[in-house]
């Protein structure tokens, strides 16, 4: 396996990482995931603006421009020979020894950069029957618009989600929804489709920004507003999106089903439109 690390490609084996690294030492450091299809990456201008994005917010410098990765990124995989797969990139604030809390001052240490690149098939079973889930308390930290690589607070909510039986958790705050554990959640209501707006409690997502879009073309109306629990079963439909697994119903939710408890008119429509739309890639 080939694996873009800082500036060149290498072998996997010849990559190092420095038991000093920041990225290792406390988490701080950034990532994004982009799927592939038909050998090209979707959404590369977006996923790489929002890795700019987190870097700001994080007061991390990255090692080079987004225009250099990108180039670099379809390098990889075309050596790899991918068709069909997502790539997995991250960047972390780099080495500084010895260890210390406090944020080096900016261009001191240089950023550590590793991406590396995997086969990923379309989800087709999944995105026809769908997940069953539960509700969990959000207990993440206050700046979930930053694509973190600190996701402690994602997996337990999971963790706990799979330990009781379900597939998915649906996070809450303060008597409303939030997110799933890494995928950002929609509910149908008569048509209208609902989200909860980007701001610190969720992930701007890529594929929510593209099924915006969509909602759009589709001339389906939609709401982004935080939804009340105690809202549940007003809506006909469940949904999670992601860019890995696009869009996959929730049929559902704490052993009660959601609408008919099967893959919904309006999710359907969705993920044809999404599939459309990767074939113009």
């Amino acid at each position: 396996m080939k694996v873009l690390w800082n500036e060149e490609i290498v072998d996997r084996q010849e990559v190092q990482i420095d038991i000093e690294d920041r990225g290792y030492q406390y988490g701080d450091g950034i990532y994004e995931v982009i799927r592939i299809y038909q050998g090209k990456m979707f959404m590369a201008e977006e996923h790489l603006q929002r890795l700019e994005n987190s870097a700001a917010k994080i007061k991390m410098t990255l090692p080079y421009e987004t225009t250099i990765l990108k180039d670099r990124l379809r390098s990889l995989i075309d050596i790899e020979g991918i068709t069909d797969g997502e790539v997995y990139l991250q960047v972390t604030r780099g080495v500084l020894s010895p260890r210390n809390h406090v944020f080096p001052p900016q261009g001191t240490i240089k950023s550590v950069l590793t991406a590396n690149v995997i086969p990923f098939h379309r989800p087709v079973d999944m995105q026809r029957n769908g997940l069953q889930a539960t509700l969990i308390p959000d207990q993440r930290w206050l700046h979930c618009d930053i694509k973190s690589l600190s996701l402690l607070g994602n997996l337990l909510s999971l963790e706990e989600a799979r330990s009781n039986g379900y597939d998915e958790a649906l996070l809450h705050r303060e008597g409303f929804f939030t997110e799933a554990s890494a995928s950002n959640l929609w509910f149908v209501s008569k048509g209208t489709v609902y989200t909860h707006p980007d701001g610190n409690l969720v992930l701007p997502g890529i594929t929510k920004m593209k099924v915006l879009s969509l909602c759009q073309e589709l001339k389906l109306p939609v709401k982004e507003e935080a939804v009340a629990i105690d809202r549940l079963a007003e809506f006909d439909e469940c949904f999670i999106t992601n860019s890995v697994w696009e869009i996959v119903p929730i049929v559902g939710i704490d052993g009660h089903p959601v609408g008919t408890g099967q893959l919904g008119a309006v999710t359907a429509k969705l993920q044809q439109a999404y599939i459309e739309a990767t074939k113009k890639n």
